[in-house]
C-alpha cells in the first residue's frame, strides 16, 4: 500500500468519507493513482470509473473556457457586466469586470443561499440581479459562487452558446475529458458517488449537483455542477502541469495563473486559488507558485508549476453529512505524501476489492 492509500484508507476509516480517488503525477503520466472505498456508506465498492461531483472545482475550468474565449477576442478581461447583460445595466454591478468576477474580488458576497426564497431559475437570477454588493468592487477578495453564477452568463451572452457546450469545446474536447460535464443521464447517475442526505431534498443525492443553487439554475452554472471520473481529472491534472498548451497560449496560460490579489493575504489567480502563505488548503508542502481550487463536496485539484506536478483528490466527504472538517487534515496530509513521491512515472495495472493499484 502507498502512503497516498494509507492515508486515503484511514481516512475513510474514521468515515471523513465513503471513498476516494486520488491521482498524482506530472505531464508525462501518474506516479501514484487509484481509489478506495464505497460509492456510499451502503453502496458498492469503488471500481475507478465513476463520476464525481465536482463542487467548486467547477469554477477554474469554466474559468479555463473564459479565458479560452478571451483570446479569441469574444470576452475582454476589462469589460464590464452591463456590456454583456444588457439586463445589468444602470445598476450596482453594471461596471464590474470580467477579472474581478474571476479573482473573487467584484464586492459580490459569496456563500448566499438564494434558493431558499427563489425556488424557479428565472427567480434566482433576478434575486441575483438585486443582491447587494457587500464591499466596494476591487476593494477586498470574498470567495463569491454568485459572481461565479454571473461569469457564466456571461460567457454564454458574449459567445452565443450554452455554458455546458462551451465547457465542452474549449475545455473537455481538447483534453478528451469525454466523460466530464454537467447533468448526468439516468446511466451515469447510476455511476455517481453519494454526496448528501440532503434536508432540503429529502433524500441522499446521487448524480444531481450538490450544490442547491445550482440545482434551481438547472444543473448547469458556473460555479458548480460539473461530474468527472478520476481519469479525466487526471487528463486534465496532466495538462496544466505541461501549461496547458492544448487550451491557452502560456502567456495567456501564465497570466491566468498568476497572482492578481495580495501575495500576503488571500491569493488569487484568474478563477484559481493561489499557494496562501498561511492556511492553504494543501498544507505548507506546494511551492509559493503553485494554484488549484477545492470544491465542498470533498474535490481538489492542485498544480506545482516549478515541480512541474500535479495532484488530484476526489472524495465524498459531504456524505452523510456536510459537517465535519475531517477532509482538511485528510488533504494535507494527502499532499504532504505527495510531495514527497519519487521515482519513474507509474501506470494502473490491477484492481484488488474496488482499490486501484499501481506497479
Amino acid at each position: 500500500m502507498s502512503a497516498l492509500e494509507d492515508i486515503l484508507v484511514s481516512g475513510r476509516a474514521r468515515r471523513v468519507y465513503s471513498g476516494a480517488a486520488w491521482s498524482v503525477g506530472a505531464a508525462t503520466g501518474p506516479l501514484d493513482r487509484g481509489w478506495t472505498g464505497t460509492r456510499a456508506w451502503d453502496g458498492p465498492p469503488l471500481e475507478g470509473d465513476e463520476r464525481w461531483d465536482l463542487a467548486s472545482v467547477t469554477k477554474p475550468i469554466v474559468g479555463l473556457a473564459v479565458m479560452a474565449l478571451v483570446e479569441r477576442g469574444a470576452l475582454d478581461l476589462t469589460g464590464a457586466v452591463g456590456t454583456y447583460l444588457p439586463d445589468y445595466r444602470g445598476g450596482d454591478k453594471a461596471d464590474l469586470t470580467v477579472a474581478q468576477l474571476l479573482t473573487h474580488t467584484s464586492g459580490l458576497p459569496g456563500q448566499v443561499p438564494l434558493y431558499r426564497e427563489h425556488p424557479t431559475r428565472s427567480g434566482l437570477l433576478e434575486a441575483l440581479r438585486l443582491l447587494p454588493l457587500r464591499t466596494a468592487p476591487g476593494s477586498r477578495v470574498e470567495y463569491s459562487s454568485q459572481g461565479f453564477i454571473l461569469l457564466g452568463l456571461i460567457a454564454e451572452s458574449a459567445a452565443g452558446a450554452p455554458l455546458d457546450e462551451l465547457v465542452d469545446r474549449l475545455v473537455c474536447a481538447p483534453l478528451g475529458m469525454k466523460e466530464t460535464g454537467f447533468t448526468p443521464d439516468i446511466a451515469l447517475r447510476a455511476r455517481a458517488v453519494a454526496t448528501e442526505d440532503c434536508p432540503w431534498r429529502g433524500q441522499v443525492v446521487a448524480g444531481e449537483v450538490h450544490d442547491e443553487n445550482a440545482v434551481v439554475l438547472g444543473g448547469i452554472a458556473g460555479h458548480a455542477g460539473l461530474f468527472a471520473p478520476l481519469a479525466d481529472m487526471e487528463r486534465l491534472g496532466r495538462s496544466l502541469a505541461g501549461g496547458a498548451s492544448e487550451l491557452l497560449r502560456p502567456e495567456t496560460f501564465a497570466l491566468m495563473t498568476a497572482a492578481h490579489t495580495d501575495a500576503h493575504a488571500l491569493r488569487r489567480g484568474l478563477a484559481w486559488q493561489g499557494q496562501d502563505p498561511v492556511g492553504s488548503p494543501v498544507g505548507p508542502s506546494c511551492g509559493p507558485e503553485s494554484f488549484g481550487h477545492t470544491g465542498f463536496t470533498g474535490t481538489s485539484i492542485w498544480v506545482d508549476p516549478a515541480a512541474g506536478r500535479y495532484a488530484v483528490l476526489l472524495t465524498n466527504r459531504v456524505h452523510p453529512s456536510r459537517e465535519g472538517d475531517g477532509i482538511v487534515a485528510v488533504r494535507r496530509a494527502f499532499h504532504t505524501a505527495a510531495d514527497a513521491l519519487r521515482g519513474p512515472v507509474g501506470r494502473i495495472t490491477g484492481r484488488d476489492a474496488g482499490r486501484g493499484t499501481r506497479t
